[in-house]
Parts: structure tokens; sequence; C-alpha cells
């Protein structure tokens, strides 16, 4: 067959820039593609552990963190809030907290690694309100009873100066613990488990 005067070799040279030239774009085009599977930053920071001082808590405060997009109540607890936990029991479905999310270093009557600070995610474990921070003792709204704790005004369910949910309430859990851990005397990194932190 003639090669009427056409040049081969130029030919594939040709086509193989093209291919190549047109790989490249296309690199470029997939890039930006690909990389929109990556979480943004924004979701990648909501995932991360934040750190509180409690120092600046007083004792009978509280404040709520943010914590993968969930509101995370850290409560100062006093001593006669801690003192009214074992007076609970009897009112309390799971007292001991053995149906409870929380991380082994929490599963004590007081649902914490340090007695005195309450870390508890405010979700109610029923539909999903925040539980309001109740620490008045026997309000008229709430009765002789009340020691103390969160209420949720969404559907009435109750929960004690330890997050523990009481019984007759909707609420089938007590309040989640989340995963946290002391990177001093006074300052908490709530998303870690013990000794993940550096």
């Amino acid at each position: 067959m003639p090669d009427n005067g056409v040049n081969t070799s130029r030919r594939r040279f040709l086509t193989g820039a093209a291919t190549v030239i047109g790989g490249v774009g296309a690199g470029f085009v997939a890039v930006p593609f690909l990389s929109s599977f990556q979480p943004s930053a924004r979701a990648q920071a909501a995932g991360a552990p934040v750190e509180v001082d409690v120092s600046k808590l007083a004792p009978g405060q509280m404040v709520t963190v943010e914590w993968r997009g969930k509101p995370v109540y850290v409560v100062h607890r006093t001593p006669a809030m801690l003192e009214s936990l074992p007076g609970q029991d009897g009112h309390l479905r799971d007292p001991q907290s053995k149906e409870s999310i929380q991380p082994e270093d929490a599963r004590n009557e007081a649902r914490a690694v340090k007695p005195e600070y309450l870390i508890v995610v405010g979700i109610c474990t029923h539909l999903g309100c925040a539980p309001t921070y109740r620490p008045d003792v026997a309000p008229a709204d709430l009765g002789a009873e009340w020691k103390g704790g969160f209420f949720c005004p969404c559907h009435g369910s109750r929960f004690d100066m330890a997050g523990r949910v009481y019984k007759s309430v909707p609420a089938p859990t007590n309040l989640e613990v989340p995963p946290y851990t002391y990177l001093s005397d006074t300052v908490v990194l709530i998303g870690a488990e013990e000794g993940a932190a550096s």
C-alpha cells in the first residue's frame, strides 16, 4: 500500500503527543471531581477533639461545647450534688450504667473520671431533644423529690446529676458520656480516649 507522501513516523508522534496531552487534561479535570469526595475542613474539624478549660467553671456551673455537631455539657458539681447521687438509685432505671454508652474509666456512680466534673452529651436518649440543666433542688414544677439534674422539656424525661435516667420516663438509657481525657488538672480533651492524647 503506497504511503502517498504521508510521514507515518510524524503521524505516530502527533498521535502519541495528543494522547499524552489529552491524558494530562483529563487528570486536571478529574482532580477537583475526585477531591470533592474528601470531607471538607469543616467536616474534619467537626469530628476533632475539643479542649475545655474546667478551671473557669464555678461549682454548680455548666458550660456547653460542641463536639461532632452535638452539644456536650460540662458541669462542675458541688459537694452537695455529689452527695445526692447514692440516694437516687431506687428511682433510676439504670443506676449502675450497665446499659449506657460511656468510657470504662467513667463507669462509676459519678459517671466521671474526676467526680466533680460531669461530661455528658446533651441529647435526650428518647428522641434527641436537648435536656435543660436544672440544678435547683425541689422546684415547684419538678417536685419535692427532685435533687437536681437534667429535664427534657419535649417529653418529660428526667436525669439525675450523673446523667442517669429516672424510671417511668420515655428516655430508655442514661445520657451518653463521650470519650475524654485530662491533658492537665484543669484541661479536658473531649473526643479522645485515655492515652490517646500526646
